[in-house]
C-alpha cells in the first residue's frame, strides 16, 4: 500500500480570514430529547471482542470514518490517517503480528498489576477479531506532516488530536448499529510495515468493525454514574 495519493497542504502561517457561522438553534425541547436519546443510545455501546464474519454495509464505514475527520485538532492540521482493512490476507498478516507481540506481553512484559487489571475483561493473547471481523481500521497519528519533497513540519497536540477522532469514530459505528473493539498491540511498528505506511506516521489503535456474533457475549461491567464523574463548581 502507498501513501496517500492526494497530498494535502497546511495552511501554514496564512492570515486569518473568518467566514459567518450561524447554525439554526435548536429550540430547547428538542435538544432535550436528542440529548437523551443519545444518552441512552451511548449507553448500549459495548466493546466487542466475537464478532460475525457477515458483510456491513461499506459506506456506514466510510461515513463513520468521514464523522471522525470532522474533529478539533491542534492548529487544524488533522494529524490522522486511517486504514481501512477489508483483504483477508492482510487481516491474517495483522493478526499473525499482533498475536506474536501479545503472548510476549501475556508471558510477563505487561505485570502482573496490568494482568490483575485485565482479569475482569476475560482477554488473552489470542485474538480472532482481528481476522473474524469483516473490517479493520487502523488509526494513524501523523506525528508531522511530509510533504512529496521531503518537507517535514511539525503537528501539535498530536495525541490529544487523534484521541478525540477515535472517541468519535467509535461513537459514528455505534449510532450506525455496528460493534467495534479498541485494540492497542503494543509495540506496534509492525502496523506501519504491513500497511506500507510513511515514516511520519505512527499507529494509534487497530478498530475491529462487524456485528457481533450469534454467541457473543460481553463482561458484566458497571460504569461509573454521572455524579461519580462529573463536578460542577
Amino acid at each position: 500500500m502507498s501513501p496517500t495519493a492526494l497530498q494535502w497542504t497546511p495552511t501554514h502561517g496564512e492570515p486569518y480570514r473568518p467566514v459567518a457561522y450561524r447554525p439554526a438553534r435548536m429550540p430547547s425541547s428538542e435538544s432535550l430529547a436528542r440529548s437523551a436519546a443519545l444518552r441512552t443510545r451511548m449507553d448500549e455501546r459495548r466493546t466487542v471482542r466475537a464478532f460475525s464474519s457477515d458483510p456491513v454495509p461499506e459506506q456506514a464505514v466510510r461515513d463513520a470514518i468521514a464523522c471522525a475527520a470532522t474533529a478539533p485538532s491542534g492548529a487544524h492540521q488533522q494529524p490522522w490517517t486511517f486504514v481501512l482493512v477489508k483483504d483477508p490476507a492482510v487481516r491474517q498478516r495483522i493478526r499473525a503480528a499482533a498475536e506474536q507481540e501479545e503472548r510476549t506481553s501475556y508471558d510477563g512484559r505487561l505485570g502482573d498489576e496490568w494482568l490483575q487489571a485485565l482479569r475482569p475483561l476475560g482477554t488473552d493473547a489470542v485474538k480472532a477479531h482481528l481476522t473474524d471481523a469483516p473490517a479493520l481500521i487502523v488509526v494513524f497519528q501523523q506525528r508531522y506532516w511530509l510533504g512529496p519533497d521531503g518537507t517535514k513540519r511539525k503537528h501539535y497536540y498530536v495525541d490529544e488530536s487523534v484521541g478525540i477522532a477515535a472517541g468519535m469514530l467509535l461513537t459514528a459505528l455505534h449510532l450506525s448499529g455496528l460493534a467495534a473493539l479498541v485494540h492497542t498491540p503494543s509495540p506496534m511498528r509492525f502496523l506501519s510495515q504491513v500497511l506500507g505506511r510513511p515514516q511520519n506516521e505512527k499507529a494509534f489503535a487497530v478498530i475491529p468493525v462487524g456485528y457481533p456474533s450469534d454467541d457473543c457475549t460481553v463482561p458484566n461491567l458497571v460504569r461509573k454514574s454521572l455524579d461519580q464523574v462529573l463536578v460542577e463548581v
